[in-house]
């Protein structure tokens, strides 16, 4: 009998929970031709979301919790997720009930038919601003231009992974993560299936503009050089502009003897400079402290408690 792993990292969701897990149930006992594994991360959470764990495993066997020493991050989470899970596939989804449990079949019926990352595209994206759409669209699109691979629009973390793309994602260890991108990266063969993106029912969502702006940075630097050509380009430009500006001014002051303008374009000319260049170390600085971090070599997150038992 195959075993199908559903992944559900946890920050603060206390009142999801009782809302996710009789879904849950009802798609479980209504595919008994599969064995189930309901594995929980509990990233730190600060409310009564590990009690809720403890709870839900004692009453059923099928459930399984990871408890991090401290709030790591989604990623990181999802990463744990992937060395404890022990499914021949996983379904990684959240726990606000964003994400339908009832697209899972459809899911498993891709995967049975050969396909080994069957991913959920949003057709609609709940209630979410204007803002932070269209902030949202544009993000993919400079990634999706950057990169030297396909960056799937739409498409978040909600998707069916063959044990091969787990066991490829596992290897990946770096600190920096953006699954995201890794999941387009690792390639395989791709399914999608689209659906509607739920609001959340329970509890409040952590992501806030200054995050998600993080998280955007993080998936830049992560997944291409793009920034650093850029800031090479500009001051390509600058460089040609200030060179022409200066055959000009000499010509002008030597053919015409117009007398040069000094204080306000000497003033105007070092400020924008001043500004290229802060620009060019800022984006130098953001792939330098990439690097850092990631020869310090620490792991990607630290467990607590595996089901109740003190992590070795």
């Amino acid at each position: 009998m195959k075993k199908i792993s559903i992944l559900i990292p946890c920050y603060n969701e206390e009142k999801s929970l009782p809302l996710l897990y009789p879904e849950l149930v009802k798609l479980m006992e209504g595919n008994k031709a599969y064995d189930w594994e309901l594995m929980f991360v509990n990233d730190g959470s600060t409310d009564g979301t590990l009690a809720a764990l403890q709870q839900l495993r004692q009453q059923d066997s099928r459930v399984n919790y990871v408890d991090l020493s401290r709030n790591f991050g989604k990623e990181a989470a999802m990463l744990a997720g992937f060395d404890y899970v022990t499914g021949d596939c996983m379904v990684i989804i959240d726990a606000d009930l964003q994400h339908p449990p009832t697209l899972i079949p459809e899911m498993i019926k891709h995967w049975e038919a050969g396909y080994d990352d069957v991913y959920a595209k949003r057709r609609s994206r709940g209630k979410e601003s204007w803002l932070r759409r269209r902030l949202s669209l544009l993000f993919y699109k400079l990634l999706q231009s950057s990169s030297r691979f396909d960056v799937l629009q739409n498409v978040g973390d909600f998707r069916l992974l063959d044990r091969k793309c787990i066991n490829a994602l596992k290897r990946m260890r770096e600190s920096e993560r953006y699954t995201k991108g890794m999941y387009s990266w690792i390639g395989f063969n791709k399914k999608e299936v689209e659906f509607d993106q739920g609001d959340r029912l329970a509890g409040d969502s952590s992501w806030n503009f200054r995050r998600l702006f993080s998280f955007a940075l993080d998936g830049i630097t992560s997944f291409t050089n793009a920034p650093l050509r850029i800031s090479t380009m500009m001051g390509f430009v600058v460089s040609v502009c200030a060179f022409l500006y200066m055959i000009y001014v000499f010509c002008k002051a030597l053919i015409y003897g117009d007398p040069v303008q000094g204080y306000p374009t000497l003033v105007i000319l070092v400020l924008f400079l001043g500004g290229i260049q802060l620009l060019s170390l800022g984006i130098i600085g953001e792939y330098i402290g990439r690097i850092y971090n990631e020869t310090k070599n620490r792991p990607d997150y630290i467990v607590r408690q595996f089901n109740g038992e003190d992590a070795l």
